[in-house]
């Protein structure tokens, strides 16, 4: 009777650790404005075994804290404050929270000027010593170094140093009458910075010191006129690279040489199916490419729908899988969580968020049933 005894005690330790070490936090950036009610950021836990959100909590508040990002190994959370007037200047915010890694509530650390109107996106270098930033409304981006506390520095002025105005327009007199930078990713080794600029149709490359907080200009990959490179993603092999198109509704493959910090074109495909011929009102917003290099997503804001694409492993080219409705509307922002079988999505209009199992072999997905609200939801992030 005691064997058995333990042995049921054992066994309900075990399912009890298990179930624990699958919950992972997850928050969601939202826009505060409109009748959504948002106040900030939300965070939820997800369970990766079962594939469900508990409901969401408000975790700070904050003015349109659009995008996230997390430190890859202390417990703080940077979010761009998307407005045009930040503490009375002409500017838009990027702010720090620190973490309570018990409920995932956060607590204001600092903040810092974004040097333009409208920062749209962030991204933390995987060393974690800055905190990268693009402005759409100012055409602009900004590197941040961090203290060891991880909190937010001045930007480092002189040249170089750590902001970059970008110039030019193109051909779509209302949506690229100037630059509008609005995205920014670091390469793996934190010498590079990729950056979708949609106002001037380029995926630029801009040098980067992660220890100094500088960035400098270094070349850049022109993508067809009025196709408006808005998101990237970097392949896991760091060979490749992916800029989803906000105007044109495409996907463009790139090869990456992170040596020399260069883009090469190879491949450029829709990510809606050939029979959806009226596009009006439609465009791309996100990018992601499945941590086993096998698969892309691509969101279709309109459309309301993830496209899926797999990846050949030594070409890098894209072969188009089909499209997945979100159940709900507006899909500015999706995740993949960190075990890469389920994606989250995010219906910025719905109030929804959506989440999907993906089949390994052929990396399509598959509604669980799954769905929470949260108010205006823009970005999705899990804890690393």
């Amino acid at each position: 009777m005691r064997i058995a005894r333990s042995i049921a005690c054992l066994a309900l330790i075990l399912f009890a650790s298990s179930a624990e070490a699958a919950e992972r936090l997850v928050w969601f950036g939202t826009f505060t404005r409109g009748p959504a009610g948002s106040q900030g950021i939300y965070v939820s836990r997800f369970d990766d075994a079962s594939g469900t959100l508990a409901p969401p909590v408000l975790a700070a508040q904050a003015k349109n804290p659009g995008f996230l990002a997390l430190h890859p190994s202390l417990p703080m959370l940077y979010a761009v404050s998307e407005v045009a007037d930040h503490d009375g200047k002409p500017t838009g915010g990027i702010l720090s929270f620190t973490i309570d890694e018990q409920t995932g509530t956060l607590t204001k650390k600092n903040n810092q000027p974004s040097g333009g109107a409208g920062p749209c996106h962030v991204a933390v270098d995987r060393a974690g010593k800055a905190v990268l930033a693009a402005n759409y409304g100012g055409g602009s981006v900004i590197c941040l170094g961090l203290d060891a506390d991880g909190s937010l520095r001045p930007v480092a002025t002189g040249a170089p140093g750590g902001f970059i105005q970008h110039e030019g327009k193109s051909v779509n007199e209302k949506r690229q009458e100037k630059p509008h930078a609005h995205s920014i990713y670091p390469s793996a080794d934190g010498r590079f910075a990729i950056t979708c600029d949609l106002g001037i149709d380029q995926v630029l490359v801009h040098a980067l010191d992660v220890g100094k907080a500088t960035l400098a200009p270094h070349t850049f990959a022109a993508v067809k006129p009025g196709a408006g490179p808005r998101h990237f993603a970097f392949h896991p092999s760091g060979r490749f690279g992916y800029a989803c198109n906000e105007l044109d509704l495409t996907v463009t493959g790139f090869a990456f040489d992170p040596a020399a910090g260069t883009l090469t074109e190879f491949q450029t495909l829709s990510t809606l199916p050939a029979d959806v011929t009226d596009r009006t009102g439609l465009s791309t917003a996100e990018v992601v490419a499945h941590p086993n290099g096998k698969f892309l997503y691509v969101s279709n804001r309109g459309h309301h729908s993830i496209a899926m694409f797999s990846i050949d492993d030594q070409t890098g080219k894209l072969a188009f899988l089909g499209v997945e409705p979100i159940r709900g509307k507006t899909p500015r922002n999706f995740a993949l969580d960190p075990t890469g079988r389920f994606l989250l999505a995010a219906g910025q209009d719905s109030n929804t968020v959506t989440v999907f199992a993906i089949d390994q072999a052929s990396g399509r997905l598959t509604f669980t049933g799954q769905s929470i609200d949260v108010p205006m939801p823009v970005c999705i992030r899990f804890r690393p």
